[in-house]
């Protein structure tokens, strides 16, 4: 089978001073993503899903020497059938257009979904995790890969200190940062949209006295955590508020936020299919 190739009508570019790459490699600078509303996606495996997910590709750059992998091959497939602009580089450019350590040979600019907290739509008894106040991109986007792995039905992004589709976020999050249903807003909107399609919260914190497994995770559901620091604001207190804790056994008394969350998603996740099943289940009948 042969392998893909770029359009020959492309030359390779080989200046990091082209205007091209220069404007692309501005866009791990949040400034420059705020005002273009686009953003990067780097890797193979990340890019595909991105593509399954219906993101929107203005171009990509590819270096050949460096493209391996089923993953990247297919990505480039993709990307090639659709029309889309694919750029040929060298590697000295596409090192300027990568970051991490994990070049792939595929770097590609996509606009940044639509994250407006009014138009998210979720079902009628969902499970919608809530981050508040989170600053760093890899534990955002490693919240988002729980979400989705926990099936979640939305993300929301209160009061953010990084936006959501950072870079870093969208790698780690392995791409998924594009199916689950995300959005952003302050603390306080977040919280009239949860009281308007009556979802309950169940907040994380370090010094409540109830267990997470003790609490009913299941029917419409807000599983909320705190930034990294600092916990959650003040703006998640109040009796619609339930506050749970997770057992610190060691010395340390808290989880890192991703981890904290994934616990908390899981758990819910195990409830809503016991409860599920339960419902399922056909009554016994005991005669006398």
């Amino acid at each position: 089978m042969m392998s893909p190739m770029v359009p020959p009508s492309q030359p390779i570019l080989t200046s990091p001073a082209n205007p091209r790459v220069r404007a692309a490699v501005a866009l791990r600078d949040r400034g420059a993503r705020a005002e273009s509303g686009l953003t990067l996606v780097d890797g193979a495996r990340e890019l595909r899903r991105a593509l399954d997910a219906g993101a929107i590709v203005v171009e990509a750059f590819v270096c050949e020497p460096l493209l391996a992998g089923p993953n990247a091959r297919a990505a480039l497939d993709r990307l090639t059938s659709m029309g889309a602009t694919v750029q040929s580089t060298n590697e000295a450019v596409f090192a300027k257009l990568a970051f991490g350590n994990r070049a792939e040979g595929l770097v590609a600019v996509v606009r940044i979904p639509n994250v407006r907290l009014d138009q998210l739509t979720v079902p009628d008894e969902p499970l919608v995790a809530i981050v508040e106040g989170i600053e760093k991109p890899g534990n955002l986007g490693a919240i988002v890969r729980s979400a989705d792995g926990a099936g979640a039905d939305a993300l929301v992004a209160a009061s953010p200190r990084t936006d959501l589709f950072n870079p870093n976020a969208i790698r780690a999050s392995a791409g998924t940062i594009f199916s689950v249903a995300i959005a952003s807003a302050s603390t306080a909107e977040v919280r009239d949209w949860l009281a308007v399609r009556r979802i309950r919260i169940v907040a994380a914190r370090v010094d409540a006295s109830t267990g997470y497994t003790a609490v009913d995770l299941t029917g419409p559901l807000a599983l909320v955590v705190g930034a990294e620091a600092g916990g959650l604001s003040a703006g998640w207190g109040g009796p619609e508020v339930t506050a749970v804790a997770i057992p610190m056994l060691g010395v340390a008394d808290s989880l890192n936020v991703s981890v904290c969350a994934a616990v908390l998603l899981y758990e819910a996740r195990r409830q809503r299919e016991a409860h599920a099943s339960s419902r399922q289940r056909p009554a016994v009948t005991v005669r006398p």
